[in-house]
């Protein structure tokens, strides 16, 4: 989901340059302090807090005008109170995670002791997406510093103002050699990718993370990719709609849908059909009684955007589809880039809907007759993000749970288990590889090193040459007792 626009290209050849200075010193820091101490860690991880604290009037600001409008509240809470969040966790385990591990060490080799030493990878890349631009920078930032990297960020040129601002704010509150923002465009993204990073981490579309991954391997640069895809919410039979239908609602339209894990379809029994419409217009009402003018309601961050959404509205109501509007329709919400909330019915594959992930308030709903024809449905596609399911069956839940594949899922929810910093978050397959959250991405930012510590006395002697009969009744004995 990457929109550019022209860039000069005496520009785009000195923001390259920039950018590899700016690399390059953080390439001297990582190597002037291979292994940063606690107290370094910490420091770090305080001052990026702070940053957050201090300036979310001026981030929340930056991010609203960039979208046209955004939802305070809804900013609040995924950019601002979610980034803190994430902080205080790397800061409240740090300690703990550092520490090396023991792990067990095979009877026949004892005494010698065997541990995991966790150290930093040295530079790493973070590409951050415009969605939410200040948390998918500094929460995975957040991370990587805690395992004491150093980190280059670049963030989306479609949030120029919030991209100019995180610079701003990341060079008065770290040294050259610690953390830096570099800004620009589709070229400068490109070239960030193509530098020799420890590790890599991007978050996008799918097909951008493919380009990412490719120049990522000329350097054979490691990357986390989370990505997005086609997320399904399965209701079930005996759901409670009247319960179920918030809750959807609100995992759809936050952001007006402009959410890597939000439902991209919801798979409905065919029965059940007209009355899950309804529901999800009486919950849709009740959170959004008005849309142009509502600042709950968030817009849609560009107009190419906001067209690409109506080209996919018109492209399926020319193959058969009905739209069944979620709130009153406002003839002024175009002129806002404020997309009405629509459920989409009678779909089919071949409609560029249910191709693409959709990232706007729009949900298709695809009926069906039994279990094992969502499921399915579900498993014909690429591995999805996210997966959604509602319903009461004990029973159910497990074979839906056991017999889809998905980065995460939430159940009789939506979007909630992305929250859980204990809980990994990452996709598989065309959604993504590799995970962070919590110690997961303390982890993904670390080597660990196997070390193996040898005793003065041990009988490692006699797998020495010459070999003779000691061996091979050494040898003999191991493989029959392990």
């Amino acid at each position: 989901m990457r929109e550019t626009g022209a860039t000069p290209e005496g520009n785009t050849h000195a923001g390259v340059a920039q950018m590899e200075a700016v690399f390059a010193a953080l390439r001297a820091g990582s190597a002037q302090d291979r292994t940063p101490l606690y107290a370094t860690r910490m420091d770090r991880l305080r001052r990026l807090l702070a940053l957050t604290v201090q300036h979310q009037d001026r981030i929340l600001a930056a991010i609203s005008a960039d979208f046209g409008h955004r939802s305070t509240h809804e900013m609040q809470l995924a950019e601002i109170f979610t980034t803190m969040s994430a902080i205080r966790h790397n800061m409240r385990h740090l300690r703990k995670w550092m520490k090396p591990r023991r792990v067990a060490t095979p009877l026949h080799m004892l005494p010698a002791s065997s541990r995991l030493l966790r150290q930093p990878l040295g530079v790493v890349g973070i590409i951050a997406p415009w969605n939410y631009p200040f948390h998918l920078a500094i929460g995975p930032a957040a991370a990587a510093l805690a395992a004491g990297n150093t980190v280059l960020i670049k963030p989306s040129e479609l949030t120029p103002r919030l991209s100019q601002l995180m610079k701003e704010l990341v060079g008065q509150t770290f040294a050259a050699h610690e953390m830096a923002v570099v800004t620009g465009g589709a070229e400068v993204g490109a070239a960030f990718s193509e530098l020799p990073f420890d590790h890599l981490f991007f978050t996008g579309s799918t097909q951008v993370g493919r380009i990412v991954a490719q120049a990522a391997a000329r350097n054979l640069t490691p990357v986390t990719l989370e990505l997005g895809g086609k997320s399904p919410a399965i209701v079930s039979a005996d759901c409670d709609l009247d319960v179920a239908a918030p809750r959807m609602v609100f995992g759809k339209l936050f952001n007006a849908g402009q959410t890597c894990v939000a439902p991209d379809y919801a798979l409905v029994p065919r029965q059940r059909v007209t009355e899950f419409v309804q529901a999800m217009q009486r919950a849709a009402c009740a959170m959004y009684p008005t849309v142009a003018d509502n600042p709950d309601y968030t817009a849609i961050v560009s107009q190419r955007h906001a067209e690409r959404l109506e080209r996919l509205l018109e492209n399926a109501r020319q193959m058969g589809a009905t739209v069944a509007p979620l709130t009153a329709l406002e003839k002024e919400t175009s002129a806002h880039r404020k997309l009405p909330p629509a459920l989409v019915l009678n779909v089919n594959d071949g409609m560029s809907i249910m191709r693409e992930e959709i990232f706007g308030p729009l949900l298709p709903v695809v009926p069906y007759d039994t279990l094992d024809e969502a499921l399915d449905y579900v498993n014909k596609g690429d591995r999805p993000l996210a997966l959604y399911w509602f319903g009461k069956s004990g029973a159910e839940r497990e074979r839906v749970l056991n017999e889809t594949i998905a980065g995460g899922v939430t159940i009789n929810d939506a979007v909630w288990h992305v929250a859980q910093e204990n809980l990994p978050f990452g996709g598989v397959g065309a959604s993504g590889m590799g995970s962070y959250h919590g110690e997961h991405g303390f982890r993904t930012f670390s080597k660990e090193k196997p070390v193996f510590l040898q005793t003065r006395w041990n009988a490692f002697g006699i797998f020495r040459p010459p070999y003779g009969r000691l061996f091979d009744r050494a040898i003999g004995a191991l493989k029959t007792l392990f």
